[in-house]
């Protein structure tokens, strides 16, 4: 097993526990991180909403398999169980994520999944019938990014 692929272990292994502390640990000062809700966040930033999504997580249950990396990239298949806070809802969100590193921690992280099946969890029938719509998703985005600049700002009081 490849010390990148540990370090990818070591990563959902602290996500697991909501360790968003020892997540932080794998990421490179200026690291990157992107999905489908959180594009281009950087450094403090990427590190930042980890955290707001591990203190707000509620009944959380997260399962991690396939991890592969070399010394450049790595990837691994996440799974993660939850309830979405706004309106109660269970999602079960199946991603699939890609992995740089950089001086021997991950300096880029990127999830995919796909958006419109977790808005039909998260939103509900709104999400179902319109969650495959730009306008919808752009909003998702906002909404997500709104959150962290609030979480940000709470942080700093």
């Amino acid at each position: 097993m490849s010390k990148n692929e540990d370090l990818i272990k070591k990563f959902y292994n602290c996500f697991q526990k909501l360790d968003y502390k020892g997540m932080g640990e794998c990421y490179h000062k200026d690291v990157e991180f992107s999905d489908p809700a959180f594009v281009g966040l950087k450094g403090d930033r990427a590190r930042a909403m980890w955290q707001m999504l591990c203190e707000r997580a509620t009944d959380f249950e997260l399962t991690f398999n396939d991890v592969k990396a070399d010394e450049q990239i790595g990837s691994a298949h996440w799974e993660a169980k939850y309830t979405f806070s706004k309106t109660g809802n269970r999602v079960h969100n199946i991603i699939e994520a890609s992995f740089e590193f950089k001086d021997g921690v991950i300096i880029k992280h990127t999830d995919s999944f796909d958006l419109w099946r977790w808005a039909g969890m998260a939103l509900g029938l709104k999400g179902k019938l319109l969650g495959w719509l730009p306008p919808v998703q752009a909003a998702i985005r906002k909404e997500a990014v709104d959150n962290l600049d609030k979480f940000l700002k709470k942080r700093e009081k």
